[in-house]
């Protein structure tokens, strides 16, 4: 199968898996195939999916990332020791894990299109990823903690693990509390990354976008919570640190050249 192909099996069962959704026009170009089949990866609810599907999807989906280009944490110069500073999709590093800014549900964006990394991270990862999350949940029986975190498979991501952590969502002023359960969210992730044998751990920018965290004050939590965290343990394991906004990286550059 083509990759056309594949696109165009995927759109046509996801469609068919909902009755409203049956007699949809599946658009000619390619933009509005892509378009469309990644809005059906975010709204599909939790149920079973078939073996040939995944594999389909599989095929679709690391040719995709592979199309985007794949970065090896081996292609990177670290800022210093173990530290890398990474402006890129975080959704084509190969590495030990990736951070996921996840919601208290821990089961993806269901917003169409959205462009969260939650939302990204799901559709690249494909359908399996909702659906783990889906069983740690409910195994737990409640909603995520903020300031903790899960690990998870990464499936058709080219790092290993995804480790999902719920970072603090701030209101009206930044309080003490917000800043302490950021850093519990850095530290949660680095414990589990190495409980689990990640050599590498990719960060984003928890909470600074749709929870509304101070960048700058976020990124002084970050590093000074990995840094504490690496002396107290001594653990070796590298940190990537990756931006998606120019003003981040200028206060991530600003920041590691003061230290």
């Amino acid at each position: 199968m083509t990759q056309s192909d594949r696109r165009i099996y995927l759109i046509k069962e996801l469609l068919a898996e909902e009755p409203q959704y049956r007699d949809y026009e599946i658009p000619d170009d390619e933009y509005s195939q892509k378009r469309l089949l990644r809005a059906l990866f975010n709204v599909r609810l939790l149920k079973p999916i078939s073996d040939e599907f995944l594999k389909i999807q599989d095929e679709y989906l690391r040719e995709e990332t592979m199309g985007k280009g794949i970065t090896d944490i081996s292609d990177l110069a670290p800022v210093r020791d173990d530290i890398y500073l990474w402006q890129e999709d975080i959704t084509t590093l190969r590495c030990g894990a990736i951070v996921n800014a996840a919601n208290s549900a821990l089961l993806g964006c269901f917003v169409p299109n959205h462009g969260c990394i939650d939302n990204a991270i799901h559709t690249y990862a494909g359908v399996q990823l909702r659906l783990a999350c889906n069983e740690i949940m409910q195994k737990q029986g409640h909603e995520e903690e903020t300031g903790t975190a899960k690990i998870t498979p990464a499936f058709n991501l080219p790092c290993d693990h995804v480790i999902h952590s719920v970072g603090p969502i701030v209101g009206w002023r930044l309080t003490e509390r917000d800043k302490k359960l950021l850093a519990s969210c850095y530290r949660s992730c680095l414990e589990l990354a190495d409980k689990n044998g990640a050599p590498s751990i990719a960060f984003c920018c928890i909470s600074t976008g749709e929870f509304h965290f101070p960048n700058g004050k976020a990124a002084e939590i970050a590093l000074r919570t990995v840094s504490d965290y690496k002396k107290e343990t001594h653990s070796e394991i590298k940190v990537i640190f990756n931006v998606f906004k120019d003003a981040d990286l200028e206060i991530y550059e600003k920041l590691l050249r003061a230290d």
